[in-house]
């Protein structure tokens, strides 16, 4: 599995981005791994995807580049929120059973977790938080699929797609004003 590196020398960590399909559990955990050798602290990574999509799995990957025993690694789904110590303090966060918005990160108490920049915070369910601001490197992983069929992952830098919503919207803008004058 080739990576692309995120790295425009202003970016404090160097994440792999693009996209991959994997057959199996194993390569969905393999890339997660992959991903957490890059982690260097301050990271926030929100995780989308459908139930069964193999999110707690990619997460399980990540953790086994920090150190810790993936066997460990849980859902966090009623618990909300599960640290974990290894060669950087992890913060696996389920927002699935949570209200959007300022709300779901007030039940997990963000603000608090987001005070540790050397940890790394992985938000399943991220979507959930809406359009509540975070600080810092914060990268966006798409992973569709269920069942037995081959999982897509889609990793960005979530600046990268604000900049795509905001060329797209003025590009609207401008095809907009350009009607109204036609």
């Amino acid at each position: 599995m080739t990576l692309k590196l995120w790295d425009n020398g202003t970016a404090p960590s160097r994440i792999p981005i693009g996209e991959w399909t994997c057959q199996a559990a194993a390569e969905t955990l393999s890339l997660g791994q992959q991903i957490g050798a890059h982690l260097i602290g301050g990271e926030i990574l929100l995780l989308s995807g459908p139930l069964g999509a193999g999110k707690t799995v990619f997460v399980k990957g990540i953790a086994a580049a920090l150190g810790l025993d993936p066997a460990e690694v849980t859902s966090p789904t009623f618990t909300l929120v599960n640290p974990y110590s290894g060669r950087l303090t992890l913060y696996h966060i389920d927002l699935y059973r949570l209200d959007e918005g300022v709300s779901a990160a007030n039940a997990v108490d963000l603000e608090e977790l987001l005070v540790d920049e050397t940890a790394v915070l992985v938000l399943e369910w991220a979507e959930r938080l809406g359009r509540y601001p975070l600080p810092g490197s914060v990268w966006r992983i798409l992973i569709s699929g269920d069942g037995d069929d081959p999982r897509s992952i889609s990793i960005r830098l979530a600046a990268d797609l604000r900049d795509e919503r905001g060329a797209a919207r003025n590009q609207d803008k401008q095809a907009n004003s350009v009607e109204a004058f036609d």
